[in-house]
Formats: structure tokens, C-alpha cells, sequence
């Protein structure tokens, strides 16, 4: 599975976020040893498209999201915002080019400073980088909590904890929107929300592309999530890229083992199904500190050869944009 190559990368100058080889490892307190976390990925998104980035945890999605803002910076590899290399700025330029491209965490209760007030929290970053007038940037701040389905009148003067789940996710989501970024990436936004409340949330993420013409990085291990919300999806396995494809080719016709097994995993509220026959992963992940060699899902493919410990297995497409790193790919047939 999770292999090398760019042959998926779109050369269009509706790019605005192009990643390449990108490689972050962290080095063990104590020992010699590191953890590949991301191993060598590429992807690219354009301008007003969401990239859906899926995969178990552990996989480096959320590393991989970090790395691409420099939070912390990658070990190797390159990150360009509408060709600027990012990876080489100094920490001055560094916070001037922040505003292109900002974040909403997983939890967002965490993320926010509990002794602020919902309009200091907002105003934070526009007061960071002197963004306007003091009158300018308040009134900043109520259109953006507005936007986000927050009344400044009656949530400007609470702070975090007088909030519930979902309003605080409409409160970071406000805060990384203030500044007019061209790029939002969003962490599992709706992994600590109610199902009730991710539908009003991943709705206003929907709504908020389309009218600022929004792209964004949209990182999630539920699937079905990511389904209704991406453009493209990217499938990700211990660090490397598997498979990526439009949503409906990709959940109708996996062509990769790991892809096809996480999709078997999804519940299916049908008692008439009986789950024992669905194609799921078996065992347990390999350790980052010491992948397989080869593909680094041979040890949990069911097709598994010789070859798959031998080589590591390059991106190529197999049909019209939906691209596979496998030797030896499921057929449509078989997928369906």
C-alpha cells in the first residue's frame, strides 16, 4: 500500500497548497530511535476544493496537518502557499504569511483560552498581526461571529466554559476566519460533537467554502464525514498515501485492500446484514519506530506476496483520477 510517487499531483494555477516528500520524525528521549510519523506524502489542493485526509489512528493525519503550517516544522520535504516555499521562511516571515492559512483544532474547548471573552478570543489574531483600527477589528469580529451563527450581543461577553460543544467549534471556527485566510485546515472538527451538532457544524464549514471560495484540509477518521464534505479524499496508512479519488469512485470501487477495509468497517444500520461477511483490517498496526519494509500494509494484507516486502509500491492511476499504491490492486469487480 502506502507508498511513493507524485503522479496523482494536478499542475494547475488553481493550486494553492502543494505539498511535497514531506517527511516529519520525531527522535525518542533516551535512545537513539525515531518515529517515522509521515513518511515521504504529496498532495495538493486548489483554490475553493476540500481535501478529505482519512485514515486509523496513528496514521499521521494530524501530523501531517501540523507540518504543513510548521507546527512544528517538517523534518524534510517541501510546502508551498501559492508559490511560496514555506519551509525555508524565517520566524518574522513566518508570521506574516500565518494569516493565508489558518486552523480549527479537534478540541475545541481545549484550544481556547478559557479566561477571554468570545470577542478577545476572536480578536486575538487581528490584534497579533495590528490588523486595522481598534474600531475596525471589533467590528471585524461581530460580522465573522455572525457569519458563524453567533450573536455578538448575547456571546461576546461569555468565555469558554459558559459555551457548549458546538458553539465553541463555531468559536474557533470564527476565530481562524477572521483574518480572511485562503487555506483553512480543520483537525477532526466535529470528533468531540454530537451527531446532531456535526451536521450543523460541517454544514457551516459547507457554507462558509462556497461564499469565501474557501479551500480547505479537512482531516477526519469517519469516513461517512468526510464523504459528504470533500471534493477529493486522500486515504493514508502509518505515515504514506494508499489511495485518492473523488468521494463516490473511491467508496463505490476501493482498488486498495486498506481502503476497502476500512469501508467494510463502517456500521450498517441493517439487521439483515450480517457483518462477519464484510471484508474489514485485520490486526494491529505496525510500530512507526520500525515499519515494514516493502508496502507497510503487507503484514495486514490478506494478498500479500513476495514483492510487497521486495518493493515499495508507486502511486499510479488505474482509472479517470483515482490513483492506488498497491501491486496488486483490487478489480472493480471484486470491490463491488
Amino acid at each position: 500500500m502506502a507508498g511513493t510517487g507524485k503522479a496523482h499531483l494536478r499542475r494547475s494555477d488553481s493550486v494553492v497548497l502543494s505539498v511535497e516528500d514531506l517527511v516529519v520524525e520525531y527522535r525518542l528521549k533516551g535512545s537513539g530511535d525515531r518515529v517515522h510519523a509521515v513518511s515521504g506524502i504529496s498532495l495538493d489542493v486548489l483554490a475553493g476544493e476540500t481535501l478529505g485526509l482519512v485514515g486509523e489512528s496513528g496514521c499521521g493525519k494530524s501530523t501531517t496537518a501540523r507540518a504543513v503550517l510548521g507546527l512544528p516544522r517538517p523534518t524534510s520535504g517541501s510546502v508551498r502557499f501559492d508559490d511560496v516555499e514555506v519551509t525555508t521562511l524565517s520566524e518574522r516571515e513566518m508570521r506574516r504569511f500565518r494569516p493565508k492559512a489558518q486552523m480549527v483544532f479537534q478540541d475545541p474547548i481545549a484550544s481556547l483560552n478559557p479566561r477571554r471573552t468570545v470577542e478577545d478570543v476572536v480578536a486575538e489574531p487581528s490584534r497579533i498581526v495590528a490588523s486595522g483600527t481598534r474600531a475596525e477589528r471589533r467590528e471585524k469580529v461581530r460580522t465573522v461571529l455572525r457569519e458563524v451563527g453567533l450573536d455578538p450581543d448575547v456571546m461576546g461577553s461569555r468565555r469558554a466554559r459558559q459555551l457548549s460543544g458546538g458553539q465553541c467549534q463555531r468559536l474557533s471556527i470564527a476565530r481562524a476566519l477572521v483574518l480572511d485566510p485562503d487555506v483553512l485546515i480543520c483537525d477532526e472538527p466535529v470528533s468531540a460533537l454530537d451527531v446532531s451538532v456535526q451536521a450543523q457544524v460541517l454544514n457551516l464549514l459547507g457554507d462558509l467554502s462556497q461564499k469565501r471560495r474557501l479551500s480547505m484540509l479537512f482531516i477526519s477518521h469517519d469516513l461517512a464525514v468526510v464523504k459528504n464534505v470533500s471534493d477529493r479524499v486522500i486515504v493514508m496508512y502509518l505515515g504514506k498515501i494508499c489511495e485518492t479519488a473523488r468521494p463516490d469512485p473511491l467508496y463505490a470501487r476501493p482498488a486498495h485492500p486498506y481502503t476497502a477495509g476500512l469501508l467494510g468497517a463502517i456500521p450498517v444500520p441493517d439487521p439483515g446484514i450480517d457483518p462477519r461477511g464484510r471484508r474489514t483490517v485485520q490486526g494491529e498496526p505496525p510500530s512507526p519506530i520500525n515499519p515494514p519494509s516493502g508496502c507497510r500494509f503487507r503484514t495486514r494484507c490478506p494478498f500479500a506476496q513476495k514483492i510487497c516486502a521486495d518493493e515499495e509500491p508507486e502511486i499510479r492511476e488505474i482509472d479517470d483520477n483515482h490513483y492506488v499504491a498497491c501491486h496488486f490492486p483490487l478489480t472493480h469487480a471484486a470491490a463491488a
